[in-house]
């Protein structure tokens, strides 16, 4: 923040969100989005079917993905799988398939989140062995299997875009979670390879890395937890599964031709920095 911009004037940028400006960049095209029933799946739900495509909205808890969907109408079904299942994958690809007649894009966006466990995942010394087998399966075996099946109908329909979710922790260190952490490294990998080995087949992969996002589950399953990283993110206020639905809409359309194999950050510049800039934003206040 620059020294002569005032904190109030700071957060009445904040609240400022800029108009929406309404496009059909997905007219025509298919989607499966898994881990679609929660706070950011639904949201990139919504934002393709307002730009014109068809969606699976797939999860392991059936009835969160009946409630993503219902309000889409029939532009929208919902699909139970299991990531862990190859099978499951298997089928919540071929069924897509079966009702829209195509698949162009492919959302990667489950994840192990059982607020259970999550607190098991903790050090390559602590770490229950299934916590981390159930959790490398799900966050990069499942993105694995997506891949596997949803990449034969894209060659056949002419090409498609993968978008897959993998997260900051998946590039830095952290005192906990090795588990989601490694998988989420993984991703990035995968990514890669996909893009590497598929780019000629007119297939884009990409991966997106995001930050802290409040939705409703932030709060149940780390409590505290985003005071402490508000202090080290450069934007005014913590991004909302809107602003991550737009990058992958972004991704998932032509307008990102050009772009493939990446990992792209969206996390309010939380790791762009030196990491003694909250330390150090505190001393020259008080200076």
């Amino acid at each position: 923040m620059p020294h002569n911009m005032t904190v109030a004037h700071s957060k009445k940028l904040a609240r400022k969100k800029p108009e929406r400006i309404e496009m059909k960049r997905l007219e025509g095209k298919v989607a499966i989005i898994t881990g679609g029933g929660g706070g950011i799946g639904s949201a990139v739900a919504r934002r393709f079917v307002s730009e014109g495509c068809k969606v699976a909205i797939a999860d392991l808890f059936e009835d969160s993905a009946k409630r993503a969907a219902e309000p889409l109408g029939e532009s929208a079904i919902a699909i139970q799988f299991d990531a862990q299942d190859a099978d499951s994958v298997k089928a919540m690809v071929e069924r897509t398939v079966s009702h829209f007649g195509r698949l162009d894009i492919l959302h990667n966006n489950a994840a192990m989140t059982d607020p259970k466990r999550q607190p098991l995942d903790s050090t390559a010394v602590d770490i229950p062995l299934d916590v981390w087998k159930d959790t490398i399966e799900v966050n990069l075996g499942g993105y694995m299997l997506g891949c596997r099946y949803a990449i034969p109908h894209m060659i056949a329909g002419g090409g498609g875009s993968i978008i897959n979710t993998a997260s900051n922790s998946g590039t830095a260190g952290d005192l906990a979670r090795i588990a989601y952490g490694t998988s989420k490294g993984g991703v990035i990998a995968l990514t890669k390879y996909v893009a590497t080995q598929h780019g000629r087949q007119n297939i884009r992969c990409n991966s997106i890395s995001p930050g802290v996002v409040l939705t409703e589950a932030l709060d149940k399953t780390v409590p505290g937890l985003k005071e402490i990283i508000k202090r080290h993110i450069l934007t005014p206020e913590f991004g909302v599964p809107d602003d991550i639905a737009a990058l992958v809409a972004f991704l998932a359309s032509d307008e990102s031709r050009y772009i493939t194999g990446e990992n792209i950050s969206i996390s309010g510049g939380g790791l762009i920095h030196q990491p003694h800039y909250a330390d150090l934003m505190e001393f020259m206040a008080q200076a």
